[in-house]
């Protein structure tokens, strides 16, 4: 069977027939409630009894958003698709939707979520169906955006369907390389029919928030998803070199990139950058 991706840009495949068909099933009903309840308890969110504020990425016709309605919190939606969007209005959710390319980015005021969800979605930016698209770009783009919007310290779980290793890979690699700390996390990683991948990433360092969660099932889902996000961190280790041996110039102007990256207004560099300032008197 062939996978969605495969056969048309989502905003084409989704169109109203598939988007109807997909929120009239009961099983994709039950299946979303399901994974969307899990990205929940991966999010960690405080138990302080108030509304957190969260983003649903891809969120097609609002079947995730009505188990964060159910949970209490507030939520924002975006999807590609005008019919995933259009039948979602049908149902009345109570939330704001808009229509948006995540592999353009999100555009939101900085630290505004407390967390971020996305169900079934990201596998699509790995896909390049147009002339002149990169999925590594648009990983970057989308995690780098996101970075900024989010309060320090929340996280971004994001369940998707991997087609191979070298997706999950790029995947991991693009969202580390953006800021965020984290990982895989696999539910189930013995099972062909129920085991899930999510992706869950820390925004800023939060000592309490910051262990990864293991996955259901058995422990090895533990170990894998350290191990990915470990590895990275070391290749990354590797090519930047040792902080101790970088002059004092490269490493202001690493930090600068690093600021812009996240979407931060950063002061232009010039010839003067990184130079230790003399005493006035």
């Amino acid at each position: 069977m062939s996978r969605p991706e495969h056969l048309a840009p989502p905003e084409v495949f989704y169109n109203d027939k598939e988007a109807k068909k997909y929120s009239g099933s009961s099983r994709m009903l039950q299946i979303q409630a399901q994974m969307t309840t899990r990205a929940l308890e991966l999010l960690n969110l405080p138990d302080d009894g108030a509304p957190k504020l969260l983003l649903d990425i891809g969120c097609g016709s609002g079947l995730s958003g009505e188990v964060l309605e159910e949970s209490g919190h507030l939520w924002i939606g975006c999807d590609i698709s005008r019919s995933m969007l259009e039948t979602a209005r049908e149902r009345e959710v109570d939330a704001d939707l808009f229509e948006h390319d995540m592999g353009q980015g999100v555009s939101f005021r900085a630290g505004v979520f407390d967390g971020v969800i996305s169900i079934s979605a990201l596998q699509w930016l790995c896909n390049a169906d147009k002339t002149g698209l990169s999925p590594r770009k648009r990983l970057r783009q989308l995690f780098t955006t996101l970075y900024g919007c989010m309060r320090r310290g929340a996280r971004a779980v994001f369940q998707f369907y991997p087609e191979n290793p070298e997706q999950m890979e790029l995947i991991n690699q693009c969202a580390l390389q953006s800021g965020f700390s984290g990982g895989l996390v696999v539910d189930y990683p013995n099972s062909a029919r129920a085991k899930k991948y999510f992706l869950c990433l820390f925004a800023g360092h939060d000592e309490s928030s910051t262990n990864l969660p293991s996955g259901l099932g058995t422990e090895e889902g533990r170990g894998h998803s350290v191990a990915v996000a470990q590895r990275e961190r070391s290749r990354k280790r590797r090519r930047g070199g040792n902080d101790a041996d970088e002059s004092r110039k490269s490493k202001v102007l690493r930090k600068k990139e690093k600021t812009r990256r996240r979407g931060h207004e950063t002061k232009r560099d010039s010839k003067y950058t990184g130079r230790r300032r003399k005493a006035g008197f």
